[in-house]
Parts: structure tokens; C-alpha cells; sequence
């Protein structure tokens, strides 16, 4: 731990008021009153759920000297520091830049932000600079990597102080070049406040997370404000094709660039061939092979070739590093049977929009007489609206459809797979099973599959684990399709 003085740590940060001693040191910073120290600044956060404000007291009980809050106590404690700020959860981002001297100021950091595809871009294009010889970090859903360490990710992206914490690191590693997913929790909490990013990349927009942010309106608005913050030396990178593309960096002050395939853009796709073998694009003039499937990741690599060049890629070495490019892990993972040619697919796709694009691919590149056998569920304690909607897409573009669990976390698994249910009428319901359990689910899938079907699993991708009443067991799909297929 280092000792870094509290007029460095609030430099930038409009204050309130302060009683107390301003003339201290801290080593620390939380916004957890259980993992406080005696030199620990203590940020009292208005959360969803819960208010540090109520755990001041815990935290001056364990030895904290240090209060940053946006309310102060009625008794005040001589001995303490308070140190009062218009908004807690802002203040603590920009505490923890300035207190790991600003990290992203001294590597090149690209955010990216959307609905669909984020996960992809920033696995790619941590694979695509590496294979170029750079060093480089990650901060995504499924992992957080430094060079070639990795440490597991608990959230999309993460509280400020992990977040800088595990910047410094890479600074301290030699990192080039940093990618980062930024999700719509992030922006509205402030995690990313402070952050320097070199560019910002908008993949798409659709249905999401509306049990937190309400309405699509909301969630727009949240999403747009991670370009408004953009300096003007920052590019801000869109998906020209999506119709809220343009919105999104409206009023950025960053250079604003477009990558579409059915618009004119600054890079301009054109999809010549998709089929399982793989993708034969055409980018700006330039035509390439990839080794990834579906129109959704031929969008996922013009948005990375887009954002190669504006870090200064040459594009000849940029489009032959694209096309040694592997799936990221979870993301259309592709298995095959020999013995009759039946594929299995496992894709993270928890959206609507998710699931409509994985499902189309896959209709788009299989055989006529192929049939196609989905196993989908939705998640727990999550926007509802979604459901019946899922399952709507699953049966229109699926020959066999199979609900069963996703992470039911606290709520009743038949109730969530009940309201999935009533995106159907009768007679649809009559030809879709309902299987509680995931690998019983999975094992009936594989049971159908007759020579040359197509197996989706879908929904939880990369992860490793299934959450029932809170409480999470080893699962993954992919290994539970292999082991029910009997590929070793």
C-alpha cells in the first residue's frame, strides 16, 4: 500500500465542505465499511440497494479516519476527517485515478459500448495487437487480462478502485494499448468518471437491461453520455447501420467516424460469402478471409479494423492479423460430431436482438435439409420484458425449441420459464418443451439431433457456473454439450 496525501487524492474534485484535519495521508480506498483500515478513506455511496451513509459509524468503529460523504452526520467526531462532495460515487472514480496517478493518461485505452458484441471487439482486438507484437490489457465480462496474466472479472467493468487499480498494473507491465468493455451500469455509476480513453467504439443497440434503467430512453441516454464525455482528441467510432449510431456521438466533442455495411461510412464493409468455413469480407476495398461465422461478427471485425487504423495500425498487417482471428470465448463456439455432422453451437446470447442474430446465422450458412434445435433460457432478477420475447424469436427460427433454465439467481425457475412461455399462443406451446433442468435440457437437445442438425445452446456462453438461490454450481455449456454429444 502506498501513502498518498489527501490534497493529491481530491485534486480536480469539487468539495462541499471539510471538517476536520485536511492534512493527512491515506493508503486506501473503499466504499465497503467491512474492508476498512485505520488509513483507509471510507466513500459513503448511495447504491441501489443499499446507503454507505448508514455504515459510517461501522467504518470510524474499525479504525477509519477518513469520511467522504454527500450527507453529514448529525455527531460529529473530532477525531475524523469529513470530507463532503456533491456526488460520492463520482468522487470516488476521480479519487481512485488520482490515487494510482491517473493510469490511463499513460497507455492508449479504447472503451467499447453496446448492447451486442462488446465481449467480441475487445477479445479481438486484444488478440489482434498482441499477434502484432504489443503489449496490451483487457477488462471484459468474461475476464480481466494484464499482458498474459489473467484475473477473474466479476463484472462487466469494474468499481473504480479495481478498475485503476488493475490500469496501474498494466502500466507497470509495459502496456501498450488497453481494451476495455464499458457498460451502461458503468456510465450511470460513474466507474468510468476520469478515465482517459484514446476512443470510444459504439457496436449497437437493442433491448437490454431495462429492469435497471426503466426505458429504452433511459438506456440510450445513459449509453450516449460515455461519448459526450470524450475529449476532442479521442475518435468516437460508430456503427453507421445501427439507426442510433449518428445519436450516439451527436454532441462528442471527439472525431466522429462511421463503419457500416449498408450505409456509406468512413469504413465500409461488404459481406461476400458467410458460411460455416467462415467469412469472405471486402473492407474498403481490400478483401479478406475470416475465420469467424456470422453477419453479426463480420460488424464486430469492421468495427475492429475501423478502430486498428485510427491507433495508428498499418492495413495491410491489420487485415492479415483479422484473418487469423479466432471466436472468443462463449461467442458462437463452434463443435462438431464427425460421425454425422452434427453441430453444436454455444453463444452468450441473453437478448432478444442476441438470439435473433445467432439464430439467423445459423439459418443463413446450414444445409436445406438441416434442422435446427435451440436450448434457451432467460436470466433471474433481470428485466422480464424480454422473455416472452426470446421466446418468440427461438420459435420462429428454430425447427425445435427448448426452454429451460438460465441463472434463475433468486426468483422461481418455472415461474421465469412460465413467462417466457406466454411470448407463445397455444398452439406454438404444444411443440415446445419446457425442461427445468439445464443439462437435462442440453441432453435432450443432443438426443434429437438427427445427421447434419445444428445444436444452439444459449444464454450463458462463456460462463462456468450456474446461480440457483444465490448460491452458484459448476456448469458449462460447452462442456456439457461435448460430453452429451460424446466429442472428448
Amino acid at each position: 500500500m502506498k501513502q498518498i496525501k489527501l490534497d493529491i487524492v481530491f485534486e480536480g474534485i469539487k468539495l462541499v465542505k471539510v471538517l476536520g484535519n485536511f492534512d493527512r495521508h491515506i493508503d486506501n480506498i473503499k466504499f465497503d465499511s467491512r474492508a476498512v483500515l485505520e488509513s483507509t478513506a471510507f466513500v459513503a455511496i448511495k447504491g441501489t440497494t443499499t446507503d454507505g451513509h448508514n455504515y459510517i459509524d461501522a467504518a470510524i468503529n474499525k479504525g477509519c479516519s477518513v469520511i467522504v460523504l454527500e450527507k453529514l452526520p448529525e455527531q460529529i467526531n473530532n477525531k475524523i476527517t469529513y470530507i463532503q462532495v456533491e456526488d460520492s460515487a463520482k468522487a470516488l472514480a476521480l479519487m481512485a485515478c488520482n490515487y494510482y496517478d491517473n493510469p490511463s493518461r499513460k497507455l492508449r485505452l479504447t472503451g467499447v459500448t453496446g448492447t451486442n458484441g462488446k465481449t467480441t471487439i475487445v477479445t479481438l482486438l486484444k488478440s489482434l495487437f498482441d499477434d502484432l507484437g504489443f503489449k496490451t490489457g483487457k477488462l471484459s465480462t468474461i475476464e480481466n487480462v494484464v499482458v498474459d496474466e489473467v484475473i477473474k472479472a466479476t463484472h462487466t467493468t469494474p468499481d473504480p478502485v479495481s478498475l485503476n487499480e488493475l490500469l496501474d498494473k498494466m502500466v507497470r507491465k509495459g502496456c501498450d494499448f488497453a481494451f476495455m468493455e464499458v457498460s451502461s451500469h458503468a456510465i450511470d455509476q460513474h466507474r468510468v468518471a476520469g478515465l482517459k480513453f484514446e476512443g470510444g467504439i459504439f457496436s449497437n443497440i437493442s433491448h437490454d437491461h431495462l429492469g435497471y434503467h426503466g426505458s429504452m430512453v433511459e438506456y440510450i441516454r445513459v449509453k450516449k453520455l460515455f461519448f459526450d464525455h470524450l475529449d476532442k482528441e479521442a475518435f468516437a467510432l460508430y456503427n453507421g447501420d445501427d439507426k442510433r449510431g449518428a445519436v450516439m456521438v451527436q454532441n462528442s466533442k471527439a472525431r466522429k467516424f462511421s463503419f457500416a455495411f449498408k450505409d456509406l461510412a468512413d469504413f465500409k464493409g461488404r459481406l461476400i460469402e458467410n458460411g460455416l468455413g467462415g467469412l469472405l469480407l471486402n473492407f474498403n476495398g481490400n478483401e479478406f478471409h475470416s475465420r469467424l461465422i456470422g453477419e453479426f461478427n463480420a460488424e464486430n471485425l469492421l468495427a475492429i479494423y475501423g478502430c486498428g487504423l485510427l491507433l495508428g495500425l498499418e492495413e495491410i498487417e491489420l487485415l492479415t492479423a483479422l484473418s487469423n482471428l479466432q471466436s472468443a470465448k462463449g461467442r458462437f463456439e463452434y463443435i462438431l460430431r464427425e460421425i454425422d455432422q452434427v453441430v453444436g453451437i454455444v453463444d452468450y446470447a441473453h437478448t432478444p436482438d442476441a438470439l435473433e442474430k445467432v439464430l439467423q446465422t445459423i439459418n443463413d450458412t446450414k444445409s436445406k435439409t438441416s434442422r435446427v434445435i435451440t436450448v434457451v433460457g432467460c436470466g433471474g432478477d433481470r428485466d422480464k420484458t424480454k422473455r416472452p420475447k426470446m421466446a418468440k424469436i427461438g420459435f420462429q427460427q428454430s425447427d425445435q425449441l427448448i426452454l429451460t433454465t438460465d441463472n434463475p439467481r433468486t426468483e422461481d425457475p418455472n415461474v421465469i420459464i412460465q413467462e417466457m412461455e406466454n411470448g407463445l399462443d397455444l398452439e406454438e406451446k404444444r411443440s415446445v418443451l419446457s425442461i427445468l433442468d439445464r443439462k437435462q435440457a442440453i441432453r435432450t437437445a443432443c438426443r434429437m439431433a438427427k445427421k447434419g442438425d445444428v445444436i444452439l445452446v444459449a444464454g450463458k456462453g462463456h460462463e462456468n457456473y450456474q446461480e440457483v438461490n444465490g448460491m452458484r454450481e459448476p456448469f458449462d455449456d460447452k462442456e456439457v454439450l461435448k460430453e452429451e454429444l460424446g466429442i472428448i
